[in-house]
């Protein structure tokens, strides 16, 4: 290489290096995102059992990231990739600091565990061990583990006319370490495994003792590892430990070459049961033979945990659950309110033709939801129904209506994305469903998931065919309904039932790419509008007008939106960022990002509406939309992002987005380095808790006199 050449390359990696820093890496940042959920667990603030169910939350969305995000990297490891990503780490680089501060974090997750369960004795609720049990317990214990556990185990021994069974992800087996007497100590033991039913029940609870009051458990483990002689006789089990395999869950389809995505999913998911092993958590003081030869099998030496406790504690949200008579461990029940607009409304359909109703769920019920869809099923006058379903509920009376207007001769579509991450068996079970019914059912478009969350009802009317629609921030999903902040718009604008007809056609049929009045959509153009809006903002503060964006959303890791959220910065606009999750913007960069504040809240329901705000010179633009700012979203799926034209819901909307923008009871702010901070009260202002404050309705919605 010539000296102008090695010059050149050298200020090519300065470049990148110095261009690096003005990324935070989607990863890390996901795990700072667990801490936040980590400390509302350790938030002696937080409801005892609600603190309990925090924790479960914790090792749920480990699970996941290990198996998906950690199990890419890996991925890229082993195929020798080494080109840094755009915040400047290698797949070697970034698994090390992933690793560094996971492990960190799973010892303060089990530290937070015993501190809970000290908490849980003071109020009644014990966790006990088996030889701290009564001899009453022992012998209910010892005859439920004779008549119920012991029919069900199977012991699996390793040798060589015995290969390693299969160990199938995320389920927690026991490593048992065997000597006969008489062996030579220097032989190796023998070594079997154990697979602790994921059909029983985790905890059993324990009968009462005499005089007692106190509610008390033992885990089923530690059972089975009691009465582990039972079932290797004519040995003597030397250690006995739990462990946990994480495998790669990612499905690869190919959905070109399949003749029925339906048919090719279910195979997938069989596959998933035989993935890459990503993570091997083990008991701590597991045997040092058991070790090896766990490490061995599953060729796993860089991301072993050693756990100071029960693997697994996600087994604390159905425990937490369970539990009766502690109500006042938990939060008080929510009190969702049927949407004012629409009560004591018979003819849902003559309301949306007079004006727009928004709902906010949970603090608004998700009833009107399923009304607008039973309503539309049993009314003789709707000719068709049109809908995504991405996440449904086990028991959903939206697939019930649905298959009640196909019977009734009505025509319904339905997309069904059977690719959505861990609910693909439920999704399939439901598309089968929907096809007995009668429904049209369609799997989306290949290569894309469908994550558009919108309902169009086709209605003959005396004036001719009327659309009406319904467009939401999450998913037609009954349960987390109750779980999640979501808004949702019913409208029969119309221009939105074009577009709306539009998108179904292009998603169901062999449409171009429409030319879109109101929404913005993806993969096509929603990346370019938000572009454009946000250049836009540029350009009105370079000439002095109005100019200001506020956005709340989930995650933030797409480079480009990133870079264009800069430059307006640099322009002037201020910039107020609301994210739950992942963000890889770094804000209060001097010259770079001064403009620019993120903040997260973590508190009792997830946050997962999506609403953008674009101050447009003085006449407000707002948006909600299924999509977050991710790559994933703005190319690979079809999302959707929808205009609110009423004036009266976009007051609301605003102050939906203010209520965030003032917490000081659960928001943390990003700072520079990448790291959250409480923002907290000061001594002369009062507390405000977002979600608290959204459960008094009058807070956030705009009434018409207000407007």
């Amino acid at each position: 290489m010539t000296e102008t050449a090695s010059k050149e390359a050298a200020i090519r990696e300065t470049t990148t290096r110095d261009t690096a820093n003005h990324y935070l890496n989607r990863d890390l940042s996901w795990v700072e995102f667990n801490w936040r959920v980590l400390e509302e667990a350790q938030d002696p603030a937080t409801p005892l059992l609600e603190r309990a169910k925090f924790l479960a939350i914790v090792s749920s969305n480990f699970d996941e990231f290990m198996s998906v995000r950690v199990a890419g990297i890996k991925d890229q490891m082993k195929a020798g990739y080494t080109k840094k990503d755009f915040t400047g780490y290698t797949p070697a680089g970034l698994f090390k600091r992933i690793m560094k501060r996971s492990e960190k974090m799973v010892v303060e997750q089990y530290r937070t565990y015993r501190e809970i369960l000290r908490m849980l004795a003071k109020e009644g609720i014990h966790l006990t061990e088996y030889n701290d049990l009564s001899a009453t317990q022992r012998r209910a214990m010892d005859e439920y583990y004779h008549d119920i556990i012991f029919p069900v185990l199977t012991p699996m021994a390793v040798d060589q006319a015995r290969p390693f069974p299969l160990v199938h992800t995320q389920s927690v087996y026991l490593a048992v370490v065997l000597r006969k007497d008489g062996d030579d100590p220097e032989d190796d033991p023998y070594f079997a495994i154990l697979q602790v039913p994921s059909n029983l029940t985790r905890y059993i609870e324990l009968p009462g003792r005499v005089n007692s009051k106190k509610q008390e458990y033992i885990l089923i483990e530690e059972l089975i590892e009691q009465h582990i002689q039972t079932l290797f006789s004519g040995y003597k089990a030397v250690s006995v430990h739990s462990f946990r395999l994480t495998r790669n869950a990612d499905l690869t389809l190919n959905e070109e070459g399949a003749e029925d995505l339906l048919e090719e999913i279910e195979n997938q998911l069989r596959r998933r049961r035989w993935g890459a092993p990503v993570r091997l958590e083990v008991q701590k003081g597991i045997h040092p033979y058991a070790l090896k030869q766990l490490t061995e099998e599953f060729e796993i030496t860089d991301n072993t945990f050693e756990i100071d406790g029960p693997i697994d504690l996600t087994y604390m949200m159905r425990l937490a659950g369970h539990l009766r008579g502690y109500d006042h461990l938990r939060y008080k029940p929510i009190q969702s309110v049927y949407p004012a607009e629409l009560q004591d409304i018979e003819d849902l359909f003559g309301k949306l033709r007079q004006r727009d109703v928004l709902v906010y769920h949970p603090y608004e019920s998700f009833d009107a939801v399923t009304d607008f869809i039973c309503q539309a099923a049993y009314d003789p006058q709707v000719l068709a129904i049109k809908m995504t379903l991405y996440r449904v509920s086990g028991n959903s009376p939206l697939i019930q209506a649905l298959a009640r207007a196909a019977e009734s001769g009505k025509q319904v579509t339905v997309v069904v994305e059977l690719k959505a991450r861990f609910d693909e068996e439920r999704n399939i079970a439901w598309a089968r469903k929907l096809e007995q019914s009668g429904c049209h059912v369609v799997y989306g478009l290949i290569g894309l998931k469908t994550h558009a969350k919108i309902t169009l009802v086709v209605r003959q009317e005396s004036d001719g065919l009327r659309r009406y629609v319904h467009v939401g921030t999450g998913n037609y999903n009954d349960n987390t309904a109750k779980l999640y902040t979501d808004v949702g718009l019913f409208t029969s604008h119309k221009i939105i039932g074009e577009d709306a007809s539009a998108l179904f056609n292009e998603v169901t049929g062999f449409s171009a790419p429409h030319n879109w009045k109101a929404f913005g959509v993806a993969p096509t153009d929603l990346m370019e509008k938000l572009c454009e809006k946000v250049e836009r903002e540029a350009e009105f503060a370079a000439q002095g007008k109005p100019a200001r964006i506020i956005a709340k959303l989930n995650s933030l890791s797409n480079q480009q939106m990133v870079d264009v959220l800069y430059k307006a910065s640099q322009a002037g606009v201020k910039i107020d960022l609301i994210v739950r999750g992942v963000c890889c913007l770094r804000p209060g960069v001097p010259g770079l990002s001064d403009n620019i504040t993120v903040r997260s809240i973590v508190d009792r329901f997830l946050e997962h509406s999506r609403i953008f705000y674009f101050e447009n010179g003085g006449t407000p633009e707002i948006y909600i939309a299924s999509a977050d700012w991710m790559t994933r979203n703005l190319t690979r799926r079809v999302e959707l992002m929808c205009p609110v034209f009423d004036k009266q819901i976009q007051a609301s909307l605003i102050n939906i987005l203010q209520l965030s923008l003032d917490d000081n009871v659960k928001a943390r702010q990003l700072q520079p380095n990448g790291l959250y901070e409480r923002i907290c009260a000061k001594d002369d202002e009062p507390q405000l808790r977002s979600q608290f404050e959204a459960m008094r309705i009058s807070s956030w919605k705009t009434t018409a006199h207000e407007a």
